[in-house]
């Protein structure tokens, strides 16, 4: 008796391992459906993975469930498509807002790109000043350039910005660097583009309302009052360079994602030919 009943229970078991799960997975199929239907698109996915996971060998389920994939992928990038394209559009507003309290500043026979600055801060209104300019060109690149004017050069490479506080941001020496001589008045310029300047860009825009020092760094030392109109300026052009910057952004991931949405209807294509 005993030995009929292990016979019976291995017969069972080598039944139940010889299934290839398809009913279970089919259940899984459904499910993804639903939640496709319903656009719960990871919902979705989660039920297709598990079908792959879990019923390696039900052929059925997962080639029905490899064709919903691709749909509710095509889906979901054009679901972020609409939502990116919603976006970029108040992106772009703000952009635009921001750029009418700048001027730009662009010769049409050498530049294809030009750069927007405070009005305040034009060359023209600020020959022979010692003073932080800022500037963002068209397609999104923001730099902060430090000029100096003098009797005597001090080489300066770099700038540190001083809160009242004793913090401070401090850019690392820059190698694109300018200096020149007019009457006796030695001018110096150096550029620190954002990303390799040392997060003085971002340290002003956060302490702007204080009364912040600025100090030119090199062979000699100079420090000036950083005053709130040049505050003001290097603030509202940091808001348009990150204004442009996440529109960029926003340009790449909806560039991504309809190339997603081309590889996919073109897999599917490829695979409807070869049935």
């Amino acid at each position: 008796m005993r030995k009929f009943g292990f016979i019976a229970l291995t017969v069972l078991a080598l039944t139940a391992c010889s299934g290839n799960g398809e009913k279970e997975a089919a259940l899984k199929l459904q499910a993804a459906e639903e939640a496709y239907a319903q656009g719960k698109y990871s919902e979705a996915k989660l039920q297709l993975d598990s079908i792959k996971i879990l019923y390696p060998k039900a052929f059925e389920a997962r080639r029905k469930g490899i064709s919903l994939m691709e749909q509710v992928e095509i889906k979901e990038q054009e679901r972020s498509v609409v939502y990116l394209d919603s976006v970029l559009k108040i992106k772009q507003a703000e952009a635009d807002l921001k750029k009418k309290s700048l001027v730009l500043e662009k010769n049409a026979e050498y530049q294809t790109v030009g750069n927007y600055l405070h009005p305040s801060q034009t060359v023209e209104k600020n020959l022979r000043r010692t003073y932080l300019r800022a500037q963002v060109s068209e397609t999104g690149v923001f730099a902060l350039t430090s000029i100096y004017n003098g009797g005597s050069s001090i080489h300066h490479r770099s700038i540190r910005v001083t809160a009242p506080d004793g913090s401070f941001a401090e850019t690392p020496a820059s190698r694109d660097v300018y200096e020149s001589t007019d009457m006796g008045v030695k001018s110096e310029k150096v550029d620190y583009r954002m990303g390799a300047d040392g997060g003085v860009a971002a340290f002003i825009y956060m302490n702007k309302g204080q009364n912040l020092k600025l100090e030119f760094v090199g062979n000699g030392r100079k420090t000036v009052s950083f005053s709130s109109a040049d505050r003001n300026a290097v603030c509202q052009v940091y808001e348009l360079a990150q204004a442009l910057n996440s529109i960029n952004q926003i340009k790449k991931e909806l560039e991504e994602a309809n190339l997603k949405i081309r590889f996919v209807k073109k897999k599917i294509e490829v695979e409807s030919k070869g049935k």
